[in-house]
């Protein structure tokens, strides 16, 4: 006992020993693999990436390249629980990297997970490689009920774009390149009252040791997918609702939530609300409309978007507008190339988004994807003072 208290080992913080533990339980897991063979799935991806930024009044150009790998591993204990992990391991490198050095670097290295998953292995100004775990759970199932505990996705939203009732792991348009979406260090439990209702209550912590925790009803009710939610997130009150539905076979979805911080009264009560409608034509031509309300967004002198922290949201601040207006239209050009272009429209101060993209499927297991992201507008408004971003991507998936 003497030696190990030499050593340190009940020193250790809260965060080091569960990042100690996370390791014991993915080793144990991974050498796991032969011996249950057939109780396991394995899969990912690797892919390279490529990004050109031209920013606004400004000449020069700067880039940034990466080598991206995924593992997603999920071992099937018994009927009943189920262990799963999902490691990202990313290499960037350019110009990008060291104009914007160490902001990038830190954003990219920025865990919002109560136990630190994200590890540096190595980091010069004009290059980092790092290592991710964004998901490491057990989820139980008991008849009815779901019990899922660890870092995990939990997902309450409705909407394709902007989802108020997103309070666990808000999801963030203009990260596109990153479909899993970051995790939560949470509990979350489901209780299925019915076929088409249940009951959830969901915790999280988060690195600043700030507690998101809430309960949500879903229910059915004339063909529309119902749901209402209250809880706390962080300081915040927050009671909401959304649906999910058709009208005439175009889909129609919707969320709301309230805001009421209960430790300062200096903040204003806060509604952020979004309704969206999409429909695909018989010639698979895909529409998509979505429209953002907040209440303490500007109408004027509105500022400008810090590009490089938009990674990290909340449904407080999908936008700095008083409303804001997406629309997109989709096309299978052929049946291995799609092409998508979306916009995001600032009514106030002028500034749009423009996204065109191109998505060709090469094989089976290949994909090359093209994409711009151009933001225009004056500078100091929503989307002005950006410039234009050029991305590049070849995926192979295994």
């Amino acid at each position: 006992m003497k030696l190990l208290k030499e050593k340190g080992i009940f020193n250790l913080t809260m965060k080091q020993l569960l990042r100690q533990i996370v390791f014991v339980i993915l080793l144990f897991s991974l050498t796991s693999i032969e011996a249950q063979n057939n109780k396991t799935d394995f899969k990912g991806f690797f892919e390279f990436t490529n990004t050109n930024w031209a920013p606004a009044n400004s000449d020069r150009w700067t880039g940034i390249s990466g080598v991206l790998n995924r593992v997603d591993f999920h071992w099937y204990v018994n009927k009943q629980i189920t262990f799963y992990s999902g490691i990202r391991t990313n290499f960037n490198y350019g110009s990008l990297m060291a104009d914007f050095y160490p902001v990038y670097k830190e954003n990219l290295l920025l865990d919002n997970g109560y136990a630190d998953l994200t590890f540096a292995l190595a980091d010069k100004p004009s290059y980092l490689l790092y290592t991710n775990i964004d998901r490491i759970n057990l989820k139980w199932n008991y008849k009815k009920l779901e019990l899922t505990v660890g870092r995990q996705r939990i997902n309450w939203g409705t909407n394709l774009i902007w989802n108020p009732n997103d309070i666990f792991n808000t999801y963030n348009y203009f990260n596109f390149d990153y479909i899993e979406r970051p995790g939560s260090d949470a509990v979350h439990l489901q209780y299925y009252t019915g076929t088409l209702s249940s009951v959830q209550i969901a915790a999280k912590l988060d690195h600043e040791k700030k507690v998101t925790a809430a309960a949500m009803y879903k229910f059915n009710y004339k063909n529309y997918d119902i749901q209402l939610l209250g809880g706390l997130m962080n300081d915040d009150l927050v009671i909401g609702g959304g649906w999910a539905g058709q009208i005439k076979g175009a889909g129609f979805t919707g969320e709301i939530s309230y805001f009421n911080n209960l430790k300062n009264s200096y903040f204003d009560d806060q509604w952020i609300a979004s309704i969206a409608a999409n429909y695909t034509f018989s010639n698979q031509l895909f529409l998509n409309s979505s429209i953002i309300y907040n209440s303490l967004g500007k109408t004027r002198n509105v500022g400008q978007q810090d590009f490089f922290r938009m990674i990290n949201l909340s449904p407080k601040t999908l936008t700095l507008s008083r409303i804001n207006w997406f629309w997109e239209l989709s096309y299978p050009l052929t049946p291995l190339i799609k092409a998508d272009l979306s916009a995001i429209v600032n009514p106030y101060d002028g500034s749009v988004f423009f996204g065109p993209s191109l998505d060709f499927n090469l094989t089976q297991n290949l994909e090359l994807y093209t994409m711009a992201q151009v933001f225009t507008g004056r500078t100091g408004t929503e989307y002005g003072g950006i410039g234009q971003l050029y991305y590049l991507r070849l995926k192979w998936s295994f």
